[in-house]
């Protein structure tokens, strides 16, 4: 993956460059939990937002769902995911999640990962919204996303936090507390079934190692030590995250349409 600009470039992809392969706020371990809980069939008709590297694809596709289509609004992912999914049941779509296309009530199961927090709240909804549209009467809505916490956390502290994480990760990232996301689904027709929480750990070496392997991890620290620019980047985001730890967590909320 190219970048052109270190300095400007999205934190997430700055990680992608340097060989990370899990880029979700709770790591693997609550990636599974999302999959576990959606609970995807042979029989099931799935749409995964903003797939991004296709990690989480990956372990949904191993279910073998009926059809699987990934939404994605970046073409570079999308030439990425057509290439590495050469499946006759896979279909990646370049559009915005907020605006499918696809047709009302004709999937079974959809979620989105680390996407909705880098939208202000009235995207959020629209986005959301659109979930509902398209899933049949009964289907599943997965999100897992950063959260903010405890819920009564206070506005001076939500804004500072906002405000740095979204200059060390050049995304207007926008987390929320467990109460306003549920509360986001809710306005949309959605019924919480599930929520599932984490720590924001995306950096720690614990959770490096978790997630990618000790391998792998060892790859991402050299691909960092050679790249300065690259370093600088990555430890103002994990000081951004360490700095917030007490008030920044991982959430899953599994939703159903009512």
């Amino acid at each position: 993956m190219y970048i052109e600009d270190f300095e400007k470039a999205q934190g997430h992809w700055i990680l992608a460059r340097m060989g990370k392969k899990v880029l979700r706020p709770g790591g693997k371990e609550l990636t599974c939990k999302l999959v576990d809980l959606l609970n995807i069939g042979e029989k099931d008709d799935v749409v995964e937002f903003a797939p991004g590297l296709g990690f989480t694809a990956n372990m949904a596709l191993k279910n073998k769902p009926h059809s699987y289509i990934g939404i994605d609004a970046d073409k570079d992912a999308i030439a990425n995911l057509r290439v590495k999914f050469n499946q006759k049941i896979c279909n990646f779509m370049l559009a915005n999640a907020a605006e499918t296309q696809l047709p009302e009530n004709s999937k079974d199961k959809v979620w989105g990962e680390a996407m909705l927090t880098m939208h202000a709240d009235h995207r959020k909804s629209e986005i959301i919204k659109e979930a509902h549209r398209i899933l049949k009467k009964g289907g599943l809505y997965a999100i897992h996303e950063l959260g903010l916490t405890p819920n009564n956390i206070e506005e001076e502290t939500k804004a500072k936090i906002q405000k740095e994480l979204a200059l060390s990760i050049k995304v207007n990232a926008r987390p929320l507390t467990q109460t306003e996301w549920v509360t986001l689904l809710e306005n949309q027709g959605f019924k919480v079934v599930k929520v599932e929480l984490n720590g924001m750990c995306l950096l720690e070496t614990a959770r490096v190692i978790d997630d990618e392997g000790l391998i792998g991890a060892l790859k991402i620290g050299w691909n960092i030590i050679r790249n300065p620019k690259a370093k600088k980047r990555v430890l103002e985001m994990r000081n951004v995250f360490k700095k917030y730890k007490n008030h920044m967590n991982a959430i899953v909320i599994v939703a159903q349409k009512i």
